[in-house]
């Protein structure tokens, strides 16, 4: 009996170091991946998946689909750096490009960051107006403390398992928002898989394939794969994290595809059925008490707080990254430089919601910022992982190199046709 406690209890430590695989082993590197998860479950990926569902009742799901796709090859990738070279996004740009030029790159991604975490503040915030009619603000002023408290006081592995609790959270919520819903299942699958373009759609499906790759979450997932490590001498543990973490991401990425599945089906079988327009997500929860009950808006404010909150702390935890890497240093909370980032990443963030008195203009030009720096993000990621100097026998080649590239420009010219529209 004991020794079969010892050997479970021997799954779940950071000790061994042998490419043995095991049923229990997957176990160990669970975690990152669901960190990034709470980028692809965002509020304005609430918005843009209520919008879809409201405007277009279930023929614009297939973008969740494509846009998963797009975000397990690049999200990989960025993990396929950290685990081999043992670097994260930002410090392979300090040690492997000029200075002038990755200085420039790291500070415009400091600055996405930013922009990253006042869309994030600005969510939780809504949500306590939801919840306790706090003015928006005053909710930002909370929300960041409370996540600057939870960054700043606790160990990656503690902020780990609260993550999985908030995202186990939100994904238990929208699964009570659906059963409520009456959603007709045949059109929802044939929504998934066939491509569909209703008139008057394209915005609402450049908002969804362009805004779900973020450059704070390939710099994050970069970094705390790491947590994972072990050996980077040997090439057979390399391998062997290689096929957990690509198991991890995949996995994490199907959760956050549900999550973003069930907005879009809710919004559906509520709003687009009953024939309701919905332009805001105040006015989302405020809707679905008439027509679904009280306990349904309340859930769905607790389920965009826990995504508000959730995502704030990444967001946090990548400025750390990004700006101790410029520093060729790893993202450490008791380091000066990770905690210099993540102050710089929250404070900044929350200043520009007060200096800004609309908050739909806030979130326009955090998007607008997002827009500019993310193909500067992805190209950058595949330079560095294409580079035999850089990866070594693991740089990208063949097919992966194409699929990277070929998503690359997909996401670029998305978020190029964004920037546009918001200019316009």
């Amino acid at each position: 009996m004991f020794g079969i406690i010892n050997k479970i209890k021997s799954f779940f430590e950071n000790e061994p170091h042998s490419a043995r695989s095991t049923g229990l082993e997957i176990f160990k590197y669970i975690g990152p991946g669901l960190m990034v998860t709470v980028g692809f479950i965002d509020p304005g990926n609430w918005a843009s998946n209520v919008a879809a569902g409201a405007g277009f009742s279930y023929n614009l799901l297939w973008m969740v689909t494509l846009s998963t796709i797009m975000l397990i090859f690049l999200q990989h990738n960025a993990a396929h750096l950290g685990i081999t070279t043992g670097l994260c996004l930002s410090e392979a740009s300090t040690l492997h490009l000029k200075p002038v030029v990755s200085r420039f790159v790291l500070s415009s991604a400091v600055l996405a960051g930013v922009a990253t975490a006042l869309a994030e503040i600005m969510g939780g915030a809504i949500a306590l107006l939801m919840i306790f009619n706090i003015p928006i603000k005053i909710g930002a002023v909370i929300i960041t403390f409370f996540v600057g408290w939870m960054i700043y006081s606790n160990s990656y592995r503690n902020i780990e398992k609260w993550i999985i609790g908030l995202v186990s959270l939100i994904g238990f919520s929208f699964v009570i928002e659906v059963w409520l819903a009456d959603v007709n299942w045949s059109a929802a699958v044939r929504g998934w898989l066939i491509p569909a373009f209703p008139t008057g759609s394209l915005p609402v499906i450049m908002s969804v394939l362009g805004a779900v790759v973020m450059p704070h979450n390939l710099f994050l997932h970069s970094e705390i794969i790491q947590s994972r490590q072990w050996n980077l001498a040997d090439e057979k543990i390399i391998k062997h994290q290689l096929k957990f973490e690509f198991t991890d991401t995949l996995v994490s990425m199907i959760i956050g595809w549900a999550i973003n599945s069930a907005m879009i089906l809710v919004a559906a079988a509520i709003f687009f059925k009953n024939k309701v327009v919905v332009t805001e997500l105040q006015q989302a929860q405020e809707l679905l008490k008439p027509l679904l009950g009280n306990a349904a808006s309340i859930i769905f404010a607790i389920a965009l707080l826990a995504a508000g909150v959730a995502s704030s702390v990444t967001a946090g935890m990548a400025g750390g990254t990004i700006f101790a890497g410029i520093f060729s240093e790893p993202y450490d909370i008791k380091d000066r430089h990770s905690k210099t980032g993540v102050g710089i990443t929250l404070v900044v963030a929350l200043l520009i919601i007060f200096l800004i008195t609309d908050s739909f203009s806030a979130l326009i030009y955090s998007q607008m910022i997002l827009s500019i720096q993310l193909p500067i993000t992805i190209f950058l990621q595949i330079y560095l992982t294409s580079s035999k100097k850089v990866m070594g026998t693991h740089a990208n080649h063949g097919f992966e190199k194409y699929a990277l590239w070929t998503i690359g420009i997909i996401v670029t010219m998305l978020n190029i046709a964004l920037l546009i529209q918001y200019i316009i």
